[in-house]
């Protein structure tokens, strides 16, 4: 059996309650449907990525997961109880980062499934909040303001969040949005490291199909919140099947032992047969003669300005 670190060396023992099984998962809005019979048997340890266009129902599903939407269907634990609400962790898309609030505040947000009603936070909910900073490299970011981080920052203080939540099993919406390729490698690296070495479980919505491939165990194709196919990344990137969900002609590739999914170009793009020239910026342009002045002598706190000829004075 494995284990699970907690704060200075707790050990809690993984069971099989830790995998989520779900079966005919629907969640309707205003009477149509978003979400469709979803079944899905998410192993222990494993990363799954959801992907699909938008408005396939990603977002949707993790926060029906959670319980944040009405539903109908079944969402439980591997032995068969119903999720509590420590059991999974929702980091959203795009969190809401208070005004004035430092990052440690922040971050103790997270222990708020584990409070009692109107109970503050304890020594340990602290010293566990300290501790996952320290392993994401955020210690010394703790009276910072979330407000004034950088957006690779954030994220890694949102995941924090997610994480002192102690759940087993990290939901995550789209954790790289707005962030450039190099924040991205290291956000998803920094998970990777943490399922790895913690046992847990990821379930993670991406757009980026390339991404998505290289970290995920698993992938979930949505089409209007149906599942189309589930299985591993070669089997699920099928350019017939891709091409046909997004409505767009897509490639697949094998570069250094990686998928890469490209779309084609459309049909009526026709690349430029030279590259466009810039203005050399070293060398300043020459300056126009401006339009002749004339001195009318002293004019009150206007008069070291030149007038241009004919122009309009205002008089009182």
């Amino acid at each position: 059996m494995t284990s699970e670190t907690v704060g200075h060396g707790e050990v809690r023992p993984l069971t099989p309650a830790h995998a989520v099984r779900t079966r005919e998962v629907r969640v309707a809005f205003d009477g149509a449907e978003v979400v469709g019979g979803v079944d899905l048997d998410l192993r222990a340890g494993e990363w799954l990525g959801l992907i699909g266009p938008n408005g396939s129902g990603k977002s949707t599903l993790l926060r029906a997961l959670v319980g944040l939407v009405a539903r109908t269907g079944s969402v439980e634990l591997g032995d068969g109880s119903e999720p509590g609400p420590t059991d999974l962790s929702l980091m959203p898309q795009s969190p809401e980062l208070p005004p004035g609030m430092s990052v440690v505040e922040y971050v103790l947000l997270g222990r708020t499934a584990h409070l009692g009603w109107l109970a503050l936070e304890s020594r340990r909910d602290r010293r566990i909040a300290t501790d996952v900073l320290r392993r994401l490299g955020l210690a010394s970011f703790g009276r910072r303001e979330v407000r004034n981080l950088s957006g690779g920052e954030a994220q890694r203080v949102v995941i924090a969040r997610a994480l002192v939540q102690q759940s087993p099993v990290l939901l995550l919406d789209e954790p790289t949005s707005a962030l450039d390729v190099g924040h991205q490698v290291e956000v998803l690296e920094l998970v990777d490291e943490l399922r790895r070495s913690d046992g847990l479980t990821v379930v993670a919505a991406m757009h980026d199909l390339g991404m998505a491939a290289r970290y995920a165990d698993r992938l979930m194709l949505l089409e209007r919140g149906t599942p189309v196919a589930l299985g591993t990344p070669e089997e699920v990137l099928d350019e017939g099947l891709l091409s046909r969900v997004y409505a767009h002609p897509v490639r697949v590739h094998h570069v250094d032992g990686h998928l890469v999914v490209l779309p084609e170009a459309r049909s009526g793009h026709t690349p430029a047969a030279e590259p466009i020239s810039l203005p050399d910026r070293a060398t300043p342009p020459p300056r126009r003669p401006g339009p002749s002045t004339v001195d009318d002598g002293p004019r009150g706190p206007m008069s070291g300005r030149p007038r241009q000829r004919g122009a309009i004075e205002e008089v009182s």
